[in-house]
């Protein structure tokens, strides 16, 4: 029996094996089809075929199938973290990180490219065929494929390390999450709600222990936050919260970020340099929409203009109920929460918590189908045979005129071993295969949410049916492609400033009634979203939105100047420009202790550094598309999204964001919708 036969990450699946993968597959599977591939674009180069078939699709199915099988690591290195998956995953970070620096810097295979794109076949092939083309040339580039012997070997020592240094601030983060706890009675708990009460007491329950237990992860730190009355409670959760893996706090050192962000930034400006930039926010902006660093230090300071004065005035109207009703006369961080869901309750009769009986998870997922069958003409099939990592997990197909068109994995809830927040990833890519048949794409629908207790279904916030609808906007743009080429599929080649507006604009139907009515059932009388709720839901709408659109102001500027202006921070250094950051455009106290940064996965670990402010320029393609929507009879219009699956999600990168976006809209983004929807008021900024 030879090593394929044994392991599964080695043989063809139509969806990952997640049923018989284990630790001691991986690092076996991986080297393999790191030599194999590395043997094979030997051959391919030397074969000098600089044409489409047989250049392009055979690296193409070598590069896929390494994806397929690094994806479900990947993924349950996420969802299912234990000390030997962890120690496979870190063991193979290196040698993909050496692979992918191999490839990017091979310069027979980049002749072969800029070959191609010089021939005659170049003009025959279709524009998505010449766009994949075009990007890898520039991605060889970007690899460094120019530089001489020493500095293409530096080039990949940085890669290598900067992969570790990610991977290890990701596991700082989960582990400092996991760290601490608090152990409490219920006298303590005086204002959380009943949903709350129960995720202590099963997290008490699951250790074997009496009473309540608090964590860090999200179902269990937010409630405190937010309702519990105890306000040296909200205190000591609060610390715990923003000084995980930092030198502050109650676990002060334990799994201490402060070093590893400070490399990251220094070898980022290193790699930018090596290849030819000025700064690595020069060098992450050459694959975005966005031409400079100063064009976004300009859209975000021009939207701080316009968003701070009313996010101040929102934070004095809080101080000033605060300290009228609540008896609170400094407002302190850990009294924010706390505060404003006091005032959301006080000004439009209406709290998170109390809408959770309308939106219980099986109903939000059937409404989500049906809003987003409706407006694209697609169905869903749950799939029972699918290989799943956990209980929780729910494998669903999409089909068209009854025909299986994508798949996709959800996993809703929170547990031990799951990195937080939510995200969608990509398990299988649309191609056209060698058979000249279709591979249908696969996504990874992640969030962490409140679990189902004691036999009840989950009882969702409408927070966390707006990150649901969020995530599956960004799932439907990597499934519904139309793209057969894998460069270009999906989300890969989408200017990483525009990936979110599919996304940002799937949110807008939770505030529709047309859509509340597909996704809310209350849990006890069936009974949709009341008129007399939804006219709550939607004047509340823009509370704090100000406040909110300054902190996301806060996060973006922060990162893209750490980016631009900093060479080699330590991490008083980072610590002095976040404060600086802060005094410019945040309008809410923060704790001398609060190390915010040494969590913020997204610019240290994920894909967002120098690109955090993505969220807000991609918000103002999705408000406006949705605007098109809002001027029809009805916004979940089927015509109007038939044009924006046609013009956007099935693209994929397969042309220029604002394009896609002119043709969609007919004309320019504009800012006025976004406005609009966050209820900041049009004021033009001050000079």
């Amino acid at each position: 029996m030879n090593a394929s036969s044994e392991n599964p990450l080695l043989l063809s699946h139509r969806l990952p094996p997640f049923d018989t993968l284990r630790p001691d597959h991986i690092e076996p599977a991986i080297e393999q089809l790191l030599d194999e591939n590395r043997k094979a674009i030997e051959t391919l180069v030397q074969q000098g075929e600089c044409s489409w078939t047989g250049l392009v699709q055979p690296l193409e199915t070598l590069n896929d199938r390494l994806s397929q099988a690094w994806s479900p690591v990947s993924h349950l290195n996420s969802t299912m973290n234990s000390p030997e998956l962890r120690e496979a995953y870190q063991a193979c970070l290196g040698k993909l990180s050496a692979y992918s620096t191999w490839l990017g810097q091979h310069e027979g295979l980049f002749r072969a490219f800029e070959t191609l794109r010089k021939s005659d076949e170049f003009a025959r092939l279709d524009d998505a065929q010449q766009r994949s083309i075009d990007n890898t040339l520039r991605d060889f580039r970007l690899a460094g494929v120019d530089l001489d012997p020493e500095r293409k070997a530096r080039f990949g020592e940085i890669q290598a390390r900067l992969s570790e240094l990610a991977n290890s601030f990701a596991n700082n983060v989960l582990d400092a999450t996991q760290a601490w706890h608090l152990d409490v009675e219920a006298e303590r708990l005086t204002g959380l709600p009943q949903s709350a009460l129960d995720t202590l007491s099963a997290n008490a329950e699951a250790k074997s222990i009496e009473g309540y237990r608090i964590t860090l992860d999200f179902p269990s730190f937010f409630p405190v936050m937010t309702h519990a009355s105890d306000r040296e409670l909200r205190k000591t959760v609060y610390t715990a919260f923003v000084t995980r893996a930092s030198e502050q706090g109650p676990n002060a050192g334990m799994h201490d970020n402060s070093e590893i962000m400070a490399e990251i930034v220094t070898l980022r400006q290193e790699l930018a340099r090596l290849v030819g930039f000025d700064t690595y926010a020069d060098y992450s902006l050459a694959t975005k929409m966005a031409e400079s660093p100063q064009q976004v230090l300009d859209f975000l300071n021009d939207l701080a203009g316009r968003a701070v004065p009313q996010a101040r005035q929102e934070f004095e109207a809080l101080a000033a109920f605060a300290r009228d009703e609540l008896g609170l006369e400094q407002l302190e961080p850990w009294d924010i929460g706390y505060a404003s869901e006091r005032l959301r309750e006080a000004r439009y009769a209406l709290s998170q918590e109390a809408l959770r009986p309308w939106f219980p998870a099986p109903k939000v997922i059937e409404g989500l189908f049906k809003v987003t069958g409706q407006l694209f003409g697609i169905s869903f099939r749950e799939n029972l045979e699918a290989p799943r990592w956990h209980e929780d997990v729910r494998f669903y197909d999409i089909l068209e005129n009854g025909v299986p068109i994508a798949g996709f994995y959800l996993d809703l809830y929170a547990r031990e071993g799951k990195r937080g927040g939510a995200w969608m990833d990509e398990c299988r890519v649309r191609r056209r295969l060698d058979d000249d048949s279709i591979q249908l794409p696969v996504a990874y629908l992640t969030c962490n949410f409140t679990r189902p207790i004691g036999g009840k279904p989950a009882l969702l916030t409408h927070d966390e049916v707006l990150t649901l609808f969020h995530e599956f906007g960004h799932g439907l743009h990597h499934m519904l492609t139309r793209q057969e080429v894998a460069d270009i599929s999906g989300i890969n080649g989408v200017a990483w400033d525009a990936v979110e507006l599919p996304s940002q604009f799937l949110e807008n139907f939770c505030w529709e009634r047309e859509g509340l009515d597909m996704i809310t059932s209350h849990i006890e009388t069936g009974e949709p979203l009341p008129d007399e709720e939804l006219a709550k839901l939607q004047a509340a709408r823009n509370f704090q939105s100000a406040m909110q659109m300054a902190r996301q102001l806060e996060f973006s500027l922060f990162d893209l100047r750490l980016h631009h202006e900093h060479e080699a921070p330590a991490a008083d250094d980072i610590q002095q420009l976040l404060d600086e950051v802060r005094q410019s455009v945040a309008v809410v106290p923060q704790a001398p202790f609060n190390r915010f940064q040494h969590g913020f996965s997204h610019i240290f670990a994920g894909g967002y550094a120098a690109g955090y402010y993505s969220y807000k320029w991609a918000e103002v393609l999705s408000a406006d598309a949705y605007s098109a929507f809002e001027e029809a009879i009805s916004p979940v219009d089927a015509a109007i999204g038939q044009r924006f699956r046609e013009d956007i999600l099935e693209q994929g990168g397969a042309r220029d964001a604002a394009e896609l976006f002119r043709r969609f809209r007919g004309r320019d983004p504009q800012i006025e919708p976004l406005l609009r929807h966050s209820g900041i008021a049009e004021a033009t900024p001050a000079e």
